[in-house]
């Protein structure tokens, strides 16, 4: 598991008590990791760059390091032992790949002594983090690193395919030999930096059978729980915007099919999760006390490493959905179902875990006692649309688009909307007393007035009557709470409403388009022209 999210204190009553892994101590293992890597990554400084071949992938290299030192190696404190570096070329490629220059790699795992943190998994491995919070070290069994080995051809070409994936970043596999006992460590990418304090940390596979942590586990500062504790803290999910969602889901979904392709399977995702607002004290103080090592100048950070990094697609920058900044350290913005804003750390971890024999019998006979769907071995095919299907409907979820409200500028009050309506009222209503008072003087039958009533009856475009007006005025009070203007683009010239030609009036129509409202007077079909007709055009 890559992670640095736990403060790495011992089992309670045990704190003095240093931790060993195959009857080795671990400051032991520290001390021969530091040693080792040190040689060998120094030593193949002096091989010249070459393209990666077929053969590079299987190449074992070993070198001996007495306690009394030797013409190549330093004298240490350590019991004898024997260092091996697997495929040191193609390490060196994706070292080189994410930006890691061989100066930092060894200034990060060399300089500084290693953190130890505890392990809340069922693996009994051992895990290490740099000082700077960049590199994971990890012990691993010899399936894990046989199989790791088999890995690095397809691995490799995934990487150029696609260097930004949420899949662990292996940047060295070595193994030491002392008293005949081997213990083996690979080197990958920190998915949760200690210097972000997790409110929450998860490990999913998106199975139910004893997926809770254990009460052992919930004692600790900082516990990992599992999918059921999720189901019941975060029953809602986690909610992001539609760009952030869609590049989340569409990594997800690519680096589940890498591994089905690999038949891989019982892998989780490592979710941390930082409240921003929320304890911002507690979380200063953290800050302080766990920054990484400021005093190394010019240090550069691992390409592709962190979480927002991990889920943008090629042609994207840093910035192409968050301005990444200090305070961010690379998180994916989230909310939760509560409004909470939260900072996402993730990473799919525990992939050494190919579906062979020992997991076929593991999961028949687990299957004939319980739901063979719920357990967490299953073949990798199945494994990866349930992983898949567990975290879109059930984790992460994405913030449904809203139509956006009207500038402020543009928006007055809603008495503003009443006062404004009426004022075209009434000054319709003046207007066309007046217009049939003048056509009544010049002789106009009142069948003609009639035919004109009933033609309008059969137009709905048509505003005919000042109750329609407010009609229409009270159905976008409804639409929103914000006010209307009047455009001054046309000055108030209401007198050009009415068509002067022949004395007719001119018919007013009423349209509503994307929010807003048009009132616009047109002339009558008799007419053949008018330059002068006027719009009045009224905003929501």
């Amino acid at each position: 598991m890559s992670s640095a999210g736990d403060s790495g204190d011992a089992a309670p009553g045990k704190q003095n008590e240093e931790k060993t892994y195959k009857k080795t101590a671990s400051s032991a293992i520290k001390g021969a990791i530091q040693l080792g890597i040190g040689y060998t990554v120094g030593n193949l400084t002096s091989k010249p760059d070459r393209d990666v071949l077929m053969q590079d992938f299987y190449v074992v290299e070993s070198v001996f390091l007495p306690s009394e030192g030797s013409n190549l190696t330093p004298a240490h404190h350590y019991p004898d032992f024997r260092f091996k570096t697997y495929a040191p070329l193609a390490f060196r490629y994706f070292r080189e790949l994410f930006g890691i220059k061989p100066d930092d790699y060894l200034y990060s795992l060399c300089n500084e002594p290693l953190i130890e943190l505890s392990n809340p998994g069922a693996s009994g491995s051992l895990f290490f983090v740099t000082s700077d919070d960049e590199f994971i070290i990890k012990t691993v069994q010899h399936k894990e690193a046989e199989f790791l080995q088999k890995l690095l051809p397809g691995y490799y070409m995934n990487l150029n395919q696609n260097p930004r994936t949420l899949l662990p970043k292996f940047y060295g596999l070595y193994c030491m030999q002392s008293g005949g006992i081997n213990i083996r460590i690979v080197v990958m990418n920190n998915v949760l930096p200690r210097a972000m304090r997790m409110h929450f940390t998860y490990d999913l596979k998106g199975s139910t059978y004893k997926r809770r942590a254990s009460r052992k586990e919930r004692e600790k500062s900082n516990p990992t729980f599992k999918d059921l504790d999720f189901l019941q803290d975060m029953h809602e999910g986690l909610y992001f915007d539609m760009e952030t969602y869609n590049a989340l889901m569409k990594t997800l979904q690519r680096d589940c099919r890498v591994l089905e392709s690999f038949k891989i399977m019982d892998y989780s995702l490592l979710l941390g999760i930082h409240i921003l607002d929320h304890c911002l004290k507690e979380k200063e103080e953290d800050t302080a006390q766990n920054a990484p090592d400021a005093k190394r100048p010019g240090m550069q950070k691992v390409l592709y490493s962190t979480a927002m990094e991990s889920i943008q697609g090629p042609g994207k920058s840093g910035d192409g959905i968050i301005a990444e900044n200090p305070d961010t350290m690379g998180g994916i913005p989230a909310k939760s179902h509560r409004g909470e804003k939260l900072l996402l750390f993730m990473g799919i971890i525990d992939i050494l875990q190919s579906y062979r024999l020992m997991k076929k019998l593991e999961h028949s006979w687990k299957a004939l006692v319980y739901d063979g769907d719920t357990v967490s071995v299953h073949r990798p095919s199945f494994y990866a649309d349930r992983f898949l299907k567990f975290m879109n409907s059930r984790v992460f979820k994405k913030i449904q688009a809203l139509k956006a409200s009207p500038s402020k500028k543009r928006c007055n009050s809603i008495a503003a909307l009443k006062a404004t309506s009426q004022e075209i009222v009434s000054s319709m209503s003046q207007e066309w007393k007046e217009e049939k008072r003048d056509l009544l003087t010049e002789g106009q039958s009142f069948s003609s007035l009639d035919e004109e009533a009933l033609g309008s009856r059969h137009r709905p475009d048509l505003v005919p009557s000042t109750p329609s007006l407010f009609e229409a005025a009270s159905l976008t009070t409804t639409i929103s709470s914000s006010s209307l203007y009047v455009n001054e683009q046309y000055p108030h010239d209401r007198t050009t409403l009415y068509s002067n030609s022949k004395g007719l009036p001119s018919s007013s129509t009423f349209t509503s388009e994307e929010g807003t409202i048009y009132l616009t007077s047109e002339p009558n079909a008799l007419e053949t022209q008018d330059d002068n007709a006027s719009v009045l055009d009224v905003y929501l």
